[in-house]
């Protein structure tokens, strides 16, 4: 029963993550607070290494885990943490970067030239309405920003994810998951640290709630929800992290709707929806009939 739930734990937890960054940047710059977290992620996973008796990727595997970590960490959290810091509701900001699967299938049918099935392309327009549907709504941003930045940094946190879920996917098979995070982490620390040092102040106002967000988000997201996906993936259970992922903005909207009080209204509240439908119907493996199954067998 427990396992069975481990990966909606996963996808409440990954949701958490955009909870963390609104609850910590007014206490840091975006730059200034990523390159902490990053520092306590390389010290933790460090640690992780010696307890789990893990190796450290060497040579090439080297180089495609800070490539890899560059995109993923670096341009998807740095663009995140910058909308967000830019007045972007934690929810929306989600929901945005939260097409990564649909851009993904969109890139990997357009590369492998595939056809996408009815029921994907689906998906498309229902994912194109939902967005519509969420941007004309009445949105309440937290605080004055630009919002055209926003937007164009978290395109870039969607283009981010989106080239280093791929990347990763093509050049770092085989590789220790806990040992690659050790130089995805410095590879995105690397990129954040001339930002602040040129950008920003790099001051720090060490808040009970900076330090909670912190914590939670090097030990909680960084530590708690990769060791569940090691653990999914270990088990055969990553499939199934993929079929309810689509459940992450959603629960982003309801956190930051109970945590801070961001609401959508009835145009933003369908489109949420909509959106959802709209990752499960292009990302949802098709079942394969008994007697397809059976024919094939024969063969």
């Amino acid at each position: 029963m427990l396992t069975r739930l481990i990966p909606f734990l996963f996808v409440v937890l990954w949701s958490s993550g955009f909870i963390g960054a609104r609850l910590g940047l007014p206490y840091a710059e975006p730059a200034t607070f990523l390159l902490v977290r990053m520092a306590a992620n390389i010290g933790v996973f460090l640690l992780l290494v010696m307890i789990l008796k893990a190796s450290l990727p060497k040579g090439k595997a080297l180089f495609h885990c800070m490539v890899a970590g560059l995109l993923i960490h670096g341009f998807y959290l740095g663009g995140t943490y910058v909308a967000i810091g830019l007045g972007m509701p934690a929810g929306l900001c989600s929901l945005l970067v939260g097409l990564q699967p649909i851009l993904t299938a969109v890139i990997m049918f357009a590369s492998m030239g595939e056809r996408m099935r009815v029921s994907q392309w689906v998906g498309l327009g229902i994912g194109l309405i939902g967005i519509m549907l969420v941007l004309q709504g009445n949105m309440e941003w937290h605080q004055d920003g630009s919002k055209q930045a926003a937007y164009i940094f978290t395109i870039a946190a969607l283009l981010g994810i989106t080239l280093g879920t791929l990347y990763q996917k093509r050049f770092c098979q085989g590789i220790d998951m806990v040992g690659s995070a050790v130089w995805q982490y410095s590879a995105a620390a690397l990129l954040f640290l001339p930002v602040a040092l040129t950008t920003e102040t790099m001051v720090i106002t060490w808040s009970g709630e900076f330090i909670f967000a912190l914590v939670w988000l090097v030990l909680v997201l960084s530590v708690v929800a990769i060791l569940l996906l090691l653990y999914m993936v270990k088990h055969g259970e990553s499939s199934k992290v993929a079929s309810t992922f689509y459940l992450v903005p959603p629960m982003t909207a309801f956190q930051a709707w109970l945590i801070f009080g961001e609401t959508f209204d009835e145009l933003g509240e369908l489109g949420f929806m909509l959106a959802a439908m709209a990752v499960y119907l292009v990302t949802r493996k098709p079942k394969v009939e008994p007697r397809l199954m059976s024919q094939s067998s024969e063969a």
